[in-house]
């Protein structure tokens, strides 16, 4: 359970301002050393868990309704596999398998007479994409606008097309994002070649009105005039139960957050990267950026890959492990996903985009095909006449037992190889 702290403050988030020796300290002597624990968050890790074959399989129904008859054999599916984050020792077809209320199997035939299987989409999964897809056309300014504010935050405005499709699932970006929205907005977007020769999008025009983060509509809508004034905004901190926040730390909280805060929008180069002053800052990036995503969170990695595009310092994700009120760092799926804190209530998401909405309806249909397969509705005969599970056929016998335990917990959860730590040096 994560409780958010109010100090002194009633009615508002954050710490209350411990006074001008406190800035003039952090400003002079630089990053304070201080040790925090990492503490697992059971509610958030249930979070990244229950999506971990979700956007792979969002991504295959949009690849199948993109093709001329809606059906795709599956070596034209597996050039895509790169974009699925799936287990290397699973088979693609097993995958699809999997989830028979969303995807059906049939086959055509290859050169030589080989059978391929070949996927199509039930109707359910149609009806689906096809509501996402009027979604999409409905929400399409606040898209455009969280496209404008991402790039707002980068230097020059550019970002890698490489970059921006590692963050177009979190971001609620379809599919197609680079044909079906981008060439309908030319003055706003352009896309530009890069000086590595890789291919980035330029935005072409700066919004004041969208230079605005969330933090200040927050505090703003708080109305706290006075930390407006000051400039020294403090951010929504919460723990989880347990976490037991030391003195010296809580001391140490107590002073960074006074320290002015810095607009992500705003140009920073002013600020020594060895201080507490610019570390805020650097917090209010990945806060605004968490902001952008439509589920708060992104995986860790795609923020490694902001570094130079955001003009950020070496090791600047240490910022999650430094401020885990802030963010919580969940290791589940053999992967680190960054969770804005106060997005969310236990599991539950507490300002919801419509996208989200179907996307929990879609992971409902899967989870529907699991439980159906579980109980022997998808059996097929073989020529000898005997009944078997084309999912179970496929992976052998140790994977079917693995197939059970996915059925209660709805999608396969993966462990970090990453150790737990109970404790980081910082």
């Amino acid at each position: 359970m994560v409780r958010f702290f109010l100090f002194v403050k009633v009615g508002g988030f954050g710490f209350l301002r411990g006074g001008q020796h406190g800035f003039n300290y952090q400003h002079k002597r630089g990053l304070v050393n201080v040790k925090l624990k990492w503490v697992k968050d059971r509610g958030l890790d249930a979070v990244v868990t229950a999506e971990r074959d979700l956007k792979a399989a969002c991504i295959l129904v949009s690849i199948i309704s993109s093709s001329p008859q809606c059906c795709l054999p599956i070596y034209h599916l597996s050039c895509h596999r790169g974009q699925l984050s799936l287990p290397c020792d699973l088979k693609l077809s097993t995958f699809i398998r999997k989830f028979p209320s969303v995807f059906v199997e049939s086959h055509t035939f290859w050169s030589g007479g080989a059978r391929v299987p070949c996927f199509s989409l039930t109707p359910e999964a149609i009806q689906l994409y096809h509501e996402e897809l009027n979604v999409l056309q409905q929400n399409q300014m606040d898209l455009i606008n969280r496209l404008q504010k991402l790039l707002m935050l980068t230097q020059g405005w550019t970002l890698p097309l490489q970059t921006l499709d590692q963050l177009k699932w979190d971001l609620g970006l379809p599919y197609d994002y680079q044909h079906s929205v981008i060439p309908h907005h030319p003055d706003l977007f352009s896309f530009i070649r890069l000086p590595d020769d890789r291919v980035g999008l330029k935005l072409l025009s700066w919004d004041e009105d969208l230079a605005v983060s969330q933090l200040q509509k927050n505090s703003a809508r708080q109305q706290k005039e006075e930390d407006a004034r000051s400039g020294c905004l403090a951010f929504p901190v919460g723990f989880t139960r347990g976490f037991g926040l030391k003195r010296k730390c809580m001391e140490w909280l107590k002073e960074w957050q006074t320290l002015p805060y810095t607009s992500p929008y705003s140009d920073a180069s002013h600020l020594d990267p060895r201080t507490d002053v610019s570390e805020k800052r650097i917090v209010g990036v990945f806060h605004e950026l968490l902001q952008l995503t439509i589920h708060k969170k992104t995986e860790r990695k795609n923020v490694s890959n902001l570094r130079k595009p955001l003009a950020l310092p070496q090791k600047f994700t240490k910022v999650f492990e430094r401020h885990p009120g802030i963010f919580y760092i969940s290791k589940k799926c053999a992967t680190q996903t960054v969770i804005l804190r106060e997005a969310y209530d236990h599991q539950q998401l507490l300002q919801k985009h419509p996208t989200v909405d179907l996307r929990e309806r879609f992971a409902r249909l899967l989870r529907k095909g699991l439980l159906d397969r579980s109980k022997g509705l998808y059996k097929k005969s073989k020529g000898d006449g005997v009944e078997v599970d084309p999912y179970v056929d496929d992976i052998g016998n140790n994977q079917s037992s693995s197939e059970e335990e996915s059925v209660n917990n709805l999608f396969y959860e993966y462990n970090s190889d990453e150790p737990d730590e109970p404790r980081m040096q910082l």
